[in-house]
């Protein structure tokens, strides 16, 4: 695993120079995915490496951990709170489809959720116009292959270094690496809602996904929605540029 991540940081090196652009920034969840990214690109541009941790009806122990990942690396961070920005825009989507008697409030939940991740992909993207920086996803192979992320919103990023690493696998490079012990071992969630975990939303574990994706046998039920979620989800990928497999 140290020689995959020193392979990692030399290919995110090379997606930047080939770029003709500066250094790499990404969006810090508090999760372990994100401090996995944050510790690698800290690596591989010691001086224009860039985490923005960006609050969005959030549960500000995601903002807490999201400072001790910013800690354990040393990397460069601004705070910025979307919480305002997206009341009003989506106050607003709501008030003008209510005007029209056309608001779903069954779709609702989902509309936010998707709203706070596309607002946070813009973000990204005009912070890293001003510095001349790459944005860096966080996609794991599980992510990426049960179409576990918002088209266009965590999922619009330039380059996504974790893609062929399972859950299991990431959690063996964040120990290597350093991040905190908490945020390794805390439930994966989103933060899309209070209680939201990923593992309940998906209807199956990381784990199970971790052995399809490896060949290994799971139960017939778990397949069934892996290949479902998988299936369904084949319009978010092939949006971009991946390492080779290692």
């Amino acid at each position: 695993m140290e020689q995959k991540i020193e392979k990692l940081i030399e290919w995110l090196r090379e997606q930047v120079k080939e770029a003709g652009l500066n250094g790499a920034v990404v969006g810090i969840s508090g999760g372990i995915d994100s401090a996995v990214v944050a510790h690698l690109i800290k690596r591989a541009f010691p001086n224009h490496s860039l985490g923005l941790i960006m609050p969005c009806k959030s549960n500000p122990k995601d903002k807490e951990d999201a400072l001790k990942v910013v800690e354990s690396c040393g990397i460069d961070y601004y705070v910025i709170d979307l919480t305002e920005t997206h009341r009003t825009l989506f106050g607003e989507i709501e008030r003008q489809l209510k005007e029209k008697g056309e608001w779903n409030e069954k779709a609702a939940k989902l509309g936010d959720a998707n709203t706070r991740a596309r607002l946070r992909m813009t973000t990204l993207y005009a912070v890293a116009n001003n510095y001349g920086y790459v944005v860096v996803g966080t996609d794991n192979a599980a992510e990426w292959h049960t179409g576990y992320f918002t088209k266009y919103g965590d999922g619009g990023v330039d380059l996504v270094p974790l893609i062929h690493f399972t859950k299991g696998e990431v959690r063996e490079m964040a120990r290597i690496l350093g991040v905190p012990e908490e945020i390794i071992t805390k439930a994966p969630s989103a933060g899309l809602w209070e209680g939201q975990t990923d593992e309940n939303e998906m209807g199956t574990t990381y784990e199970m996904i971790d052995k399809y994706l490896k060949g290994e046998e799971i139960p017939e039920k778990d397949r069934q929605i892996i290949e479902r979620l998988h299936n369904r989800s084949h319009h978010k990928r092939r949006l971009a540029a991946a390492p080779p497999k290692f």
